[in-house]
């Protein structure tokens, strides 16, 4: 009775809470990086360098120009890096994710295959040294 109960809670409840455990870990990895608002603000001005004013006379406005230019191209510099850096932490968190998840059905099958493999006769092979 013990071992049905923990089986109908391994494949039901427990699923679903290792399965809510991993998507709040892949959400949580998804609002660190901000893949969508990296993307939106790739060209955006870094740090908000070079953001004031744009009246005055040609030579500051020209000035100006290379300024937010130097910092625009920083500010995508930067967030490419976090950006590839998102996408790589995500993709890792999400197949460890699915393999774990996969590994979750089979736990339960594990004990049994060890009791049926000793009964068999089965010893891993053990290559000595020399």
């Amino acid at each position: 009775m013990f071992i049905a109960s923990l089986l109908k809670w391994w494949y039901s409840a427990g699923y679903i809470r290792c399965a809510r455990g991993w998507m709040t870990r892949l959400e949580s990895a998804l609002d660190y990086f901000s893949i969508d608002l990296l993307l939106k603000t790739m060209f955006s001005l870094f740090r908000q360098d070079g953001a004031v004013g744009s009246g005055g006379a040609l030579n500051i406005r020209i000035r100006r120009f290379f300024e937010r230019l130097v910092s625009r191209l920083i500010g995508a510099c930067i967030r490419s890096i976090v950006l590839i850096i998102g996408l790589l932490v995500i993709t890792i968190l999400a197949i460890t994710s699915l393999f774990s998840l996969i590994v979750w059905a089979f736990i339960p099958v594990f004990p049994f295959i060890g009791v049926i493999l000793t009964l068999s006769g089965w010893v891993p092979d053990r290559k000595s040294g020399s």
